[in-house]
């Protein structure tokens, strides 16, 4: 064979090689973890059976866009035209829930820690428990709310859908969701689904989890750890207004806090009467009122209303959900009612 042709074949191929070197070297690692990387689909890249959330879109008109105008506003457009009836004539997921993160270290249910959190992002102090990260859970409706719903709650623990639909019904004292509407909610929860950059991973848990991903070498290992920095249930005991009132005689309330509860809690619902029919605002005589009922067991009790709610008025379908003591501590009942204290008095 001629030489010169058999010194261009191996220039080819050795400029082929570098290429196909250089190229991997230059291209992006499409298994690298970077902050967007959703934590579902990297768990299932390791090997773990994710619970399956996910949304059934072979319904017609199930669309992300759909569910969160039902989340946000209640209704949406039908899939055929026009509007759907309202959800609820009382409440909004938005009433009780927060579409964004609220809590600074997902792996704890710390109130102080999501009150500083979400007085900082803009956000109200809510009774029930983020969205955000919703379809990353596993169990639902958890602990004492057994208490409030009874067997309602069985088919509602280990199932998203269950949970959504006694949300809707029982929580929001409104109308059972259609299939589509359901499965839109779902659609739209997961465009809110947990991410890398929620975890606070450092860069050593980081590698960790990028070389079993590559390698299959200690999935197990790497499952654990991203399932450590986060809760797939959010846990919920209620307490009694008696033993958040015995416990705050030992408790030295903390005015500014007690102020961020009650500007960010507080008249997130009642001013203007914005989801109640008892309106709260910033006058002095609202102060003396609360100040003089928080110690009694009236309905404008701060201890009655924060740890059993208020339920409905003859008549009147909504009412006000409690505050489990993981949403607000005895400590935070101490500093608002410090804070209704201090204004009573100026």
């Amino acid at each position: 064979m001629n030489i010169n042709l058999l010194f261009r074949k191996y220039m080819v191929f050795a400029l082929a090689a570098i290429f196909i070197i250089t190229a991997s070297l230059i291209l992006p690692d499409k298994t690298k973890i970077d902050p967007n990387t959703r934590v579902y689909k990297l768990l299932e890249t390791l090997g773990y059976e994710v619970k399956d959330n996910f949304p059934n879109t072979s319904i017609f008109g199930v669309s992300a866009k759909r569910g969160k105008s039902i989340v946000e506003e209640g209704f949406s457009t039908r899939p055929g035209g026009g509007s759907t009836n309202i959800q609820s004539k009382h409440f909004v997921c938005t009433s009780c829930h927060n579409m964004q993160k609220e809590d600074p270290d997902l792996r704890f249910n710390d109130p102080q820690a999501r009150l500083e959190f979400t007085s900082q992002n803009g956000l109200p102090f809510l009774q029930a428990t983020a969205l955000y990260g919703s379809v990353n859970r596993e169990k639902f409706y958890n602990d004492d709310y057994y208490k409030k719903y009874g067997d309602l709650v069985l088919p509602a623990r280990n199932d998203i859908r269950g949970a959504i639909q006694l949300c809707a019904v029982e929580c929001a004292q409104g109308r059972k969701l259609k299939k589509w509407e359901l499965e839109s909610i779902l659609a739209y929860l997961w465009t809110i689904d947990l991410k890398m950059a929620d975890l606070d991973l450092n860069e050593g848990e980081l590698t960790f989890i990028n070389k079993a991903v590559k390698s299959k070498m200690q999935k197990d290992s790497a499952i654990s750890l991203i399932q450590s920095r986060y809760q797939k249930s959010s846990s919920a005991h209620f307490g009694t207004a008696q033993e958040s009132k015995d416990a705050v005689v030992n408790l030295t309330g903390d005015i500014d806090n007690g102020k961020l509860i009650y500007e960010n809690s507080c008249l997130h619902c009642h001013k203007n009467r914005r989801y109640s029919f008892f309106a709260l605002d910033d006058d002095k005589i609202t102060f003396k009122h609360l100040n003089k009922k928080a110690n009694t067991y009236d309905k404008h009790s701060i201890y009655q209303v924060i740890r059993y709610g208020v339920y409905s008025k003859s008549g009147k379908k909504s009412y006000m959900p409690q505050y489990p003591k993981e949403k607000m501590s005895d400590q935070q009942l101490a500093d608002l009612h410090s804070y209704i204290e201090f204004r009573a008095s100026e």
